[in-house]
């Protein structure tokens, strides 16, 4: 007999008719999917009426966000003195948000219902291939709400993790667009992709867009994908949800990346 929990996952919160993640099928199809574009979205995921829950509870935890506004490569990493400063290895690209903290979100919360749900784990963890999927040790990097108010984006970048999922909440009224180049680098292979990139970086190649829309669930693989979130426009804030999982247990974010990311540490 399934726990409580997952009762309510399955016949509350997720609309179970359109996104079936018990289904063997269901399954088999979205890892097919995600595999071949890098990219899965699964429209409506959630009722409307948790949709709408989900946004006043990010609206009224808005005030504890902790906001950034960084430069960095499109590597994430630090500049190098092999290449010239105006290289695209040295670029400098900015992005800015502000970002609630898995403590910082109610304990009652639609989101930490499912992030916690073995249906979702398990869901999960087919997709990406692993066994297993566990939540951070710290109390601040599992689950993370991002905001991104006028003006706010998220420089284009490949991700140092192999997935990402997120849920949208809210969208804004113009910009905010998810743009991508798939497969743009081997990392494996210490492929940077300087001319590519540097054209994707400059406009004159043109990413693909991921048409999403509030209640929708995504899994990305960003390592070997560039992508960014273009700017806000207007006066609605883009809300999104980042679901973040180890694949084994007992992981926290370092001391370092807690101050970058959050503003604090914990011990």
């Amino acid at each position: 007999m399934l726990p409580l929990m997952e009762i309510y996952l399955s016949k509350v919160l997720v609309k179970i008719v359109s996104c079936p993640i018990e289904d063997r099928e269901f399954s088999i199809y979205s890892k097919k999917k995600l595999e071949k574009d890098g990219t899965l979205t699964i429209p409506d995921f959630l009722h409307k009426e948790v949709v709408s829950d989900l946004v006043k509870e990010a609206k009224s935890c808005q005030h504890l966000a902790f906001y950034t506004k960084s430069t960095h490569n499109v590597y994430l990493t630090p500049k190098s003195e092999e290449y010239d400063e105006d290289h695209i290895f040295n670029k400098q690209i900015i992005s800015s948000k502000g970002c609630i903290t898995t403590d910082q979100i109610p304990e009652n919360s639609y989101l930490k219902t499912i992030y916690r749900s073995e249906i979702f784990k398990n869901f999960i963890a087919n997709l990406v291939d692993e066994k297993a999927l566990y939540e951070y040790e710290d109390p601040l990097s599992s689950i993370n709400v991002h905001y991104a108010s006028e003006g706010q984006e998220l420089g284009w970048h490949f991700d140092n993790s192999s997935f990402a999922v997120t849920l949208l909440l809210q969208k804004p009224k113009n910009g905010g667009v998810f743009e991508y180049v798939k497969n743009v680098r081997d990392s494996d292979k210490g492929d940077f992709a300087f001319e590519k990139v540097e054209r994707i970086v400059e406009g004159t190649l043109k990413p693909s867009i991921l048409e999403i829309e509030p209640g929708t669930l995504v899994l990305f693989k960003g390592k070997n994908s560039i992508h960014r979130v273009t700017p806000t426009i207007g006066d609605l804030t883009r809300y999104l949800v980042v679901f973040a999982y180890n694949s084994k247990p007992g992981v926290s974010l370092s001391k370092s990346a807690q101050k970058t990311f959050y503003g604090r540490t914990v011990e």
